[in-house]
């Protein structure tokens, strides 16, 4: 199998297509495994890490109603984000990623390895919930890549 990275790479160079990703749980994951090929900055435009709450409200411009709400983790918040990041950023194609790596943060409704990822597009704005297991590291990675496979299937 093709590194998921390389056929975004691939992709997005083709089309002359332009990304940004707003990461949480993932901290700048995604945004190093793209950054890491030769060349992402013709398609690459930003990546914020946006850990904190208040950092959603300053950066992604998330409505705090929306976040005390839904919650930070929630399919609103990331497909706001995703939205938001495109955007802010004019890109063509906007990611979000926001969850509980663990081993702390989970609740009765949303247990450790609950992530949201969204991708947002001119054409279409798409959320899945996902629950990965393992550990912190396990459930960052996996969501990162996650998020790779999704955006492929709409480029």
């Amino acid at each position: 199998m093709q590194n998921p990275t390389r056929q975004i790479h691939r992709l997005l160079s083709e089309k002359r297509k332009t990304l940004a990703i707003a990461e949480s749980c993932t901290g700048g994951l995604v945004s190093h495994l793209i950054t890491r090929n030769p060349g992402s900055s013709r398609y690459f435009l930003c990546g914020v890490v946006a850990y904190s709450n208040r950092a959603k409200e300053l950066f992604l411009k998330m409505p705090h109603r929306l976040i005390a709400k839904k919650g930070a983790v929630s399919g609103e918040v990331a497909l706001g984000m995703a939205v938001n990041i495109r955007k802010l950023i004019k890109a063509d194609f906007g990611i979000a990623i926001t969850g509980i790596a663990g081993p702390t943060g989970a609740t009765p409704h949303k247990p450790t390895g609950t992530v949201f990822i969204a991708l947002s597009s001119k054409k279409q704005n798409l959320c899945r919930k996902f629950i990965f297991r393992g550990s912190r590291s396990e459930v960052k990675k996996r969501a990162a890549l996650k998020s790779l496979e999704l955006l492929k299937g709409i480029v």
